[in-house]
């Protein structure tokens, strides 16, 4: 199961989120820096409201969603890449995941410590950035080093890694991140391959006041963040207030519908910075449908029929035949199967069809 870390500077809500996330009290969140040490690990689940139409087209109570890895991880100060607060066993977290889900403080609140002293979303984005980009430097630079002394003795590999090196150590020294490295694709498989930190995609939360929600756009905090991310990060943003998402997580979903309706908001922004996440990831989801269960599988976008078979056993990836395929568009609008495949929308496919977002499947397999 792929990994997204919440990261961010100290008392920034990150483990309130994290609670909201998982719906459980797992990470301690304190009016104090470094009240995580350990990161706490939980699995999240995706919201997905294409599963409920499928469960009523199968006639099945049985609805199981796709769930991602969150790893709550310690706050990082100035300093991290020196090893100040811990640094070097929060940054060796942070190398754990996949992506990064990093928590801006953007509300105003003189009873919850900022430990730099004021609320300044840009300089703590910076903050955090600069030290995934030292760290960064200092693994570029050892890498540097031992394949240079390689390349010498003509190892071609060794002499490709170098070029890679090179273009990769003058971008992070200019202060930019390596996700931002305008790099060929042939060149990117190799980059991947030294584990960068800032290589790992982001997404920005805001985290606002529960008042906030209504309009966000009115939090100037927000809307500086939204820009800056987008011109100097090449990344996205969402706006959740983890105070209020943890209060929702211990409501029913009945309760917690009713209580943003009073507030005049649509959908919980942990459901938004869920599936924001989970496309970070680079993650899409197809369906089983059948008497048992409604189930939504996870699957990297590109993959083919058979590695998606191996997603549910990899003897259905072993012995793949062929997948019987609708789309969820197509499969909801005939209203069952049997009239999907009348319309002509179920189709067979073989090893090289690529799998899409939404594909209903049902596997033909022999072991």
């Amino acid at each position: 199961m792929l990994k997204a870390g919440i990261v961010g500077l100290p008392n920034v809500g990150k483990s309130t989120l994290f609670n909201a996330l998982t719906r459980s009290r797992k990470a301690e969140a304190a009016n104090y820096p470094f009240c995580t040490i350990d990161p706490n690990i939980g699995v999240v689940e995706v919201p997905d409201a294409r599963l409920k139409p499928l469960a009523e087209i199968a006639k099945t109570p049985t609805i199981i969603p796709a769930a991602i890895e969150m790893l709550d991880i310690a706050g990082l100060v100035a300093g991290a890449s020196q090893g100040e607060g811990l640094g070097n066993k929060f940054l060796a977290n942070i190398r754990e995941v996949d992506a990064i889900v990093h928590v801006v403080r953007c509300f105003e609140d003189d009873d919850v410590i900022h430990n730099m002293g004021s609320v300044d979303p840009l300089r703590d984005i910076e903050t955090i950035t600069t030290e995934l980009i030292l760290a960064d430097i200092q693994s570029v630079e050892t890498q540097l080093d031992r394949n240079r002394k390689r390349a010498k003795g003509q190892d071609k590999e060794a002499a490709e890694n170098v070029a890679v090196l090179e273009k990769a150590l003058a971008h992070l020294n200019e202060g930019k991140p390596a996700n931002t490295l305008d790099i060929s694709k042939e060149e990117l498989p190799r980059l991947k391959s030294f584990f960068l930190l800032s290589l790992k995609p982001v997404l920005y939360a805001c985290n606002v006041a529960e008042t906030d929600l209504l309009d966000p756009s009115a939090n100037a905090y927000v809307q500086t963040v939204k820009e800056y991310v987008k011109t100097h990060h090449d990344a996205g943003c969402c706006v959740i207030s983890a105070k209020l998402e943890q209060e929702l997580s211990e409501l029913s979903p009945e309760e917690a519908r009713d209580y943003l309706k009073e507030l005049g908001v649509e959908d919980s922004g942990v459901s938004q910075l869920i599936r924001a996440t989970y496309a970070l990831l680079g993650l899409a989801t197809y369906f089983t449908a059948g008497e048992k269960e409604a189930r939504a599988w996870t699957f990297r976008l590109g993959a083919k029929a058979p590695e998606c078979a191996g997603v549910i056993h990899t003897d259905f990836e072993r012995g793949f035949i062929k997948a019987e395929v609708v789309s969820y568009e197509d499969l909801t609008k005939a209203g069952s199967i049997a009239a999907a495949r009348d319309a002509g929308k179920y189709r067979l496919e073989g090893k090289e069809y690529v799998f899409q977002d939404g594909d209903v499947v049902l596997f033909r397999f022999n072991v």
